[in-house]
């Protein structure tokens, strides 16, 4: 999938371009080489001549020296996209089982206490006389 540019000046060159950006990711060397390249910097409109010429925003430098500067070590490294990993504790995990457990006994638990009242309606309907429930 290629696609041809041309100016009056330069023959005609194959640019690649692909159909879905990726974001870009630097490399620890990376940012330090570009960190040193313009801390080195004197003059007005280097700074600038160096973005433009690595493509970058004047934000990845402001980023790039404040995470140096926390000191963190690897720092500089790409970081890592994403929510989090939960570790997950084994209690939590006992607990969530027993609240299920104790849930499903719960609904078991009423829907028998339903049963024994139609039972004892229907053993009135039919005048059967049912022993007394024990107390427990």
């Amino acid at each position: 999938m290629g696609m041809t540019i041309s100016s009056g000046k330069s023959p005609a060159r194959e640019v690649e371009v692909s159909a879905k950006s990726r974001r870009r990711s630097f490399t620890a060397e990376y940012k330090r080489k570009v960190l040193a390249e313009a801390d080195a910097i004197t003059q007005r409109g280097e700074l600038g001549a160096l973005l433009r010429r690595e493509g970058l925003y004047s934000s990845h430098l402001v980023e790039w020296r404040r995470l140096a500067k926390s000191g963190a070590l690897g720092a500089l490294g790409p970081k890592k996209r994403g929510p989090k990993a939960k570790v997950r504790d084994v209690r939590d995990a006992k607990i969530a089982m027993l609240e299920r457990e104790l849930a499903r006994e719960t609904k078991r638990r009423e829907h028998a206490e339903i049963i024994i009242e139609v039972q004892k309606k229907v053993s009135l309907l039919l005048g059967i006389d049912l022993p007394p429930a024990e107390k427990t």
